[in-house]
């Protein structure tokens, strides 16, 4: 499915980042700082089908957040890194993560103060 462009930013981000699979790829490859190849990425996430991996991955790619270089060996081999576009996410994706735990607090203190 492609990404319909909006004129709501925020739309365009969630559109971009939504799927199961696309926070955990993006972070590991984040992480690593390096290609990463298909079989490392499928390690790392054992629960994702390989169906699904190669989908999030197109997406990730058609989106411009991640860069696919294959290389022509006689046992093909493919790597993924992020692209610089993509780097570029970890500053509001950062904020997202401090605000998800400030979040998780206040909704525990407010469950504690019921009991």
């Amino acid at each position: 499915m492609p990404v319909q462009p909006s004129e709501c930013p925020v739309e365009s981000v969630i559109s971009i980042l939504s799927g199961r699979w696309k926070i955990p790829i993006y972070r590991y490859l984040f992480i690593n700082n390096k290609p990463v190849r298909y079989s490392e990425l499928h390690r790392h996430l054992p629960s994702i089908s390989k169906k699904m991996l190669t989908e999030q991955l197109r997406e990730l790619e058609r989106d411009g957040i991640i860069e696919r270089k294959s290389y022509p060996e006689p046992r093909p081999r493919v790597e993924y890194t992020l692209t610089s576009s993509g780097r570029s996410m970890i500053v509001f994706l950062d904020q997202m993560s401090d605000w998800g735990q400030h979040h998780n607090q206040n909704k525990r203190d407010e469950r504690e103060d019921i009991i």
